[in-house]
C-alpha cells in the first residue's frame, strides 16, 4: 500500500488559498483518475478538484468550510494493490514487483505534483498561516495524524500507477484538463502548441501565446465587481449575531478579500473620471418589445440589457481608441481589436464580472444567447476564473435595484466600465411638448491615462444617441 497526497492546486492563477465547499467523496470511498473529490471558492469562482490519481480515499483532511493554502495537503488516498497496514510491508511488495521502468514511471510525480487545476503548486512559495483547528474527526488539519508517517514513504516505495503510461509524449499532448477547455475555447489545436511546461506540458501560457495573434493577454487579476453594488454580498455573507451584540466581525475572506484587493488596487492606480448623460429611451424600449414579437427571434432573451451591451459595441467601433489598456511594465498602451464584454452579475457567493468572448462578432441572436448563458452560469455558482479575465470595457446594470446611476470603479486592466440606471417614466419634452417619457441615466467611469476628456464624451454621447435613436444600430454598424 502506498499512501499518496493531493495539495490544494492554485485554482484561480496567482491565489494563495481557497474554501473547501463541499467534499464528494469520503474516507473509504475509490476514487479514479479524474473524479472529482471536492469543489473549492476562490477568485469569486467555485471549481471542481479532479483527484489525478486511483485509490481508495484515507483521510479527508479538512472540513467543509476551511479556508486552506495552497500547496497544503487536503486528501490522502491510497494506491497500488497492496492492503498493509505497516508501511514497512507497503513498502517490500513493490520492491520485489517493481523494476527500473516503475521506478521512472514514478520518478516523474515526485519531481512534478500532479496538479490538474491551475497552474501547479510552488513549494517554496506555499506559506502557512495559523488557523482554529474544526472540533471533530482527527483528520482536521495537514499536521495530524494517520497521514503523516506514510506520505515519506511514498517515494521510496514506487508502485505502478494508472496514470503514469499516458505521461510520455505521444500523440495526445499533455495538459490538465483547465488548459485543454481553454484550448477549445479560443480554438487552438493542442498538438500545434510547444510546450514549456515541465515535462512538456502544455500550460496556459503556452495556450495564451499561440493564440496571440487574436487575443493579447492581460495582467491575470482577478476580476472584481462594482462598488456601486456590493451590498448584497455582506448581507447575505454575514454570520447570525446575537441579538444584545453592538457590533458583528465578518472575516474578509474568498469573494469580499479578492473585490476589496482588486477595487483597491483599480482605485489606486488608474485615474477615474466619470461623466454622466440622462436620455430618453422611449424608442429603446418599443424596440425591445417588437424583437420579442419577432418570430426570428424566438426563444431568445430580449432585454434592455442586450440592446445597451449592442450599443456600446456600435460606440467601441467608432471610437476604438476607447477599447485599450494600459501596460505599466512595458510604457505602452495596448490597443485592443476584440471587445470582451464584462457583464456584472449578482450571484449568492457575491458580485463577480464574467466577459463575453469576442462580443463585438456577434449578431444580436448570438449576443442574446450569449448574454443569457453568462447570467446563468454565474447564478449557478459556476463561473470559471477564465470567464473572468481578458475583459476589456464592461457595463453594470444598477438599474434593477432601482438605482438612477453611480460612479463605478474599473475593473483592473479595463479601460472603461458603464453603468446603466433605473429605466422611469419621467416628464421630458419631446417635439416642443412635456409628455412622459422613458427615461434612464448612464454613468461611464474611464481610465485617464488612456482616454481623455474628448474621448470618453464622444464614447458616452455615442451610446446614448444609439439608445435614443436605435435606428442607429443598423446606419452606424
Amino acid at each position: 500500500m502506498t499512501i499518496r497526497e493531493f495539495k490544494m492546486p492554485d485554482v484561480g492563477e496567482g491565489l494563495t488559498e481557497a474554501e473547501i465547499l463541499k467534499w464528494f467523496v469520503q474516507p473509504g470511498d475509490t476514487v479514479t483518475d479524474g473524479q472529482v473529490v471536492c469543489e473549492v471558492e476562490t477568485a469569486k469562482a467555485a471549481v471542481e478538484l479532479p483527484i489525478p490519481f486511483d485509490g481508495v480515499v484515507h483521510a479527508l483532511l479538512f472540513e467543509e468550510g476551511t479556508t486552506v493554502d495552497v500547496g497544503q495537503v487536503i486528501i490522502s488516498v491510497q494506491t497500488g494493490e497492496a492492503e498493509a497496514p505497516a508501511p514497512a510491508a507497503a513498502a517490500a511488495a513493490p520492491a520485489v514487483a517493481a523494476e527500473a521502468p516503475a521506478a521512472e514511471a514514478e520518478a516523474e510525480p515526485a519531481a512534478r505534483q500532479p496538479v490538474l487545476v491551475g497552474y501547479g503548486v510552488s513549494t517554496a512559495s506555499t506559506k502557512r498561516r495559523p488557523r482554529k483547528a474544526p472540533a471533530g474527526t482527527a483528520a482536521q488539519n495537514g499536521s495530524s495524524a494517520p497521514v503523516a508517517p506514510a506520505a515519506p514513504a511514498a517515494p521510496a516505495a514506487p508502485a505502478p500507477l494508472p496514470a503514469v503510461p499516458a505521461q510520455p509524449t505521444g500523440e495526445r499532448p499533455l495538459a490538465k484538463p483547465p488548459v485543454r477547455k481553454l484550448a477549445k475555447d479560443l480554438g487552438i489545436d493542442l498538438a500545434s502548441v510547444v510546450p514549456t511546461g515541465d515535462g512538456g506540458v502544455v500550460t496556459r501560457e503556452d495556450v495564451h501565446a499561440a493564440a496571440a495573434a487574436v487575443i493579447t493577454p492581460q495582467t491575470a487579476v482577478p476580476a472584481a465587481a462594482p462598488a456601486p453594488v456590493t451590498a448584497p454580498v455582506a448581507a447575505a455573507t454575514a454570520p447570525a449575531a446575537d441579538a444584545s451584540a453592538r457590533e458583528t466581525r465578518i472575516p474578509v475572506k474568498g469573494v469580499r478579500k479578492v473585490t476589496a484587493q482588486a477595487m483597491v488596487q483599480s482605485a489606486f492606480t488608474a485615474p477615474h473620471v466619470t461623466e454622466f448623460v440622462t436620455l430618453d429611451v422611449t424608442r429603446t424600449m418599443k424596440l425591445v418589445q417588437e424583437l420579442k414579437d419577432d418570430p426570428d427571434l424566438a426563444g431568445l432573451r430580449i432585454n434592455p440589457l442586450l440592446l445597451v451591451a449592442k450599443a456600446v459595441l456600435v460606440a467601441i467601433r467608432r471610437n476604438p481608441d476607447v477599447n485599450a489598456s494600459w501596460d505599466e511594465a512595458a510604457q505602452e498602451i495596448v490597443l485592443k481589436h476584440y471587445v470582451n464584454l464584462g457583464i456584472a452579475a449578482a450571484t449568492p457567493r457575491g458580485l463577480i464580472v464574467p466577459n463575453i468572448k469576442d462580443a463585438h462578432a456577434k449578431t444580436l441572436g448570438e449576443l442574446s444567447q450569449a448574454l443569457s448563458s453568462l447570467v446563468a452560469t454565474a447564478r449557478d455558482g459556476k463561473t470559471s476564473p477564465a470567464d473572468m479575465q481578458n475583459g476589456t470595457i464592461t457595463i453594470t446594470n444598477v438599474g434593477v435595484f432601482g438605482v438612477d446611476t453611480g460612479t463605478p470603479i474599473l475593473n483592473p486592466g479595463e479601460s472603461a466600465i458603464l453603468a446603466v440606471g433605473a429605466i422611469k417614466l419621467q416628464p421630458w419634452v419631446h417635439k416642443g411638448k412635456v409628455k412622459p417619457r422613458q427615461v434612464t441615466t448612464l454613468a461611464l467611469s474611464f481610465d485617464h491615462r488612456l482616454i481623455d476628456g474628448e474621448l470618453g464624451s464622444r464614447f458616452l454621447a455615442d451610446i446614448a444617441a444609439v439608445l435614443e435613436h436605435p435606428r442607429r444600430l443598423v446606419t452606424w454598424a
